[in-house]
């Protein structure tokens, strides 16, 4: 294979990827609206491959024992004039593979994202924990990125942001900004966590709450007055507090209930849906606790935030009506509209009903 790994970023860029897939046996792939499409004419041998992972490592300045160790690793690195990437190197069937997904130089810009204004004002809030949720790859860390550059743009204070790996730089403006990584700079997001809670920070943007250790922790720092903005691989508002109040024993849960109905301040949900240019388009559900969700979530009655979002007011957002808006404007077909909505039989319905 004559391509350098460099190559093959640049045309994944002029390509508008991203992500690039390099694995053994297959072209090399990256991902175009949520199409696979080929960037490279030879099939990719293990010795291609070896040579293209060692180049990653080389231009993120990193030793390649997590590879060696435990089979994969993450990590970031930028190509100059180009932009970052996030990468996943592993093993599979004996040989190496790697993932890079393209991750822009600078802040992403919101409006450009379609990052809705409803979305952007809770970085207004002081204290409290706020969640951003969604499946893999449907742009949660940008999401976050803004929120984080909302807060550093408006006022002053401490930053301390929590990720593994880092994706996006934030440079210091109204508030001075520590970005710590996760193994490189810490050992665990708990740890890190933990030691942020003596860094007197104002905000802490945690990459993601994956163990009840990290859940803890997270909902005692917005317990104490911070703000906390976080993740989770989940969809909708309701089945984000499930997934937080079953990480811990039953016993544990009517108090973890009762903590979480003070500390939440919102729940963003998002995915991608494909329109009819072919383009992936972002879609929002936004839940602003209010006391009527405090007690919900306080009493376990989950299964009735739904509605409380939909006939919320103003602070909220359904992803339901997102999707029967687009369906009015024809920006997408009926089969995606029904595909995502959290309640098919409504979103035709509600979209002819609709003024323009």
């Amino acid at each position: 294979m004559t391509e350098t790994l460099d190559d093959i970023l640049r045309k994944a860029i002029q390509l508008h990827g991203s992500d690039v897939f390099v694995v053994p046996g297959s072209q090399i792939m990256t991902k175009v609206s949520g199409q696979m499409v080929p960037i490279s004419e030879e099939r990719a041998l293990p010795n291609d491959i070896k040579g293209l992972v060692d180049r990653a490592y080389e231009l993120a300045h990193r030793e390649e024992g997590t590879l060696e160790d435990v089979g994969d690793d993450d990590f970031s690195f930028a190509v100059r004039d180009l932009s970052r990437f996030r990468c996943n190197t592993y093993r599979q069937r004996g040989s190496l593979a790697m993932t890079c997904r393209v991750v822009a130089f600078g802040i992403p810009d919101p409006k450009e994202r379609n990052i809705p204004d409803i979305v952007l004002r809770l970085a207004e809030f002081r204290s409290g924990m706020i969640l951003v949720t969604g499946p893999a790859g449907s742009g949660k860390s940008t999401t976050l990125a803004c929120l984080v550059d909302q807060i550093n743009s408006a006022r002053s204070g401490h930053i301390i942001t929590i990720e593994d790996p880092i994706e996006y730089l934030h440079p210091h403006k109204k508030c001075i900004v520590s970005q710590r990584e996760v193994p490189g700079d810490a050992s665990s997001f708990a740890r890190a966590l933990r030691a942020s809670l003596r860094q007197a920070p104002d905000v802490i943007m945690l990459g993601e709450m994956r163990d009840i250790e990290t859940i803890s922790t997270a909902i005692t720092a917005a317990e104490t007055g911070h703000l906390l903005l976080s993740s989770l691989h989940t969809l909708g508002a309701a089945k984000t507090i499930d997934r937080v109040i079953d990480a811990f024993p039953a016993n544990q849960q009517n108090q973890i209930r009762a903590q979480l109905s003070m500390v939440l301040k919102a729940v963003v949900s998002q995915r991608l849906v494909l329109t009819k240019e072919g383009k992936l388009y972002p879609v929002f559900e936004v839940m602003c606790v209010n006391p009527a969700i405090q007690n919900l979530i306080r009493e376990g009655k989950t299964h009735q935030i739904d509605n409380a979002i939909f006939g919320g007011g103003p602070d909220m957002l359904s992803m339901d009506t997102e999707l029967a808006r687009l369906l009015r404007d024809d920006k997408i077909d009926r089969e995606q509209a029904l595909l995502y909505a959290i309640h098919p039989e409504t979103v035709e319905r509600q979209a002819r009903f609709m003024k323009s």
